[in-house]
């Protein structure tokens, strides 16, 4: 493969990394436990995301963001 290729299965990658956050499955415990740490520490992503193993602070940010959106 070539440079150029390369560069757009990285580009691809990109994209379908951060689509994969807005679109990511929380289970119903992990959803319960997201709201409880955000009703006692606040928009303190890396703290909530250390309680939940697997799961990045961005992407417990942005599913939180998404899943309250609809309530604005």
């Amino acid at each position: 493969m070539d440079q150029s290729s390369d560069d757009a299965l990285s580009s691809d990658s990109k994209e379908s990394n951060s689509q994969d956050y807005s679109k990511a499955e929380f289970s119903e415990d992990e959803d319960d436990l997201i709201a409880r740490m955000y009703s006692l520490v606040g928009e303190r992503w890396k703290l909530i995301a250390g309680r939940i193993p697997g799961r990045t602070a961005e992407e417990i940010e942005k599913y939180w963001t998404s899943r309250n959106l609809s309530s604005f």
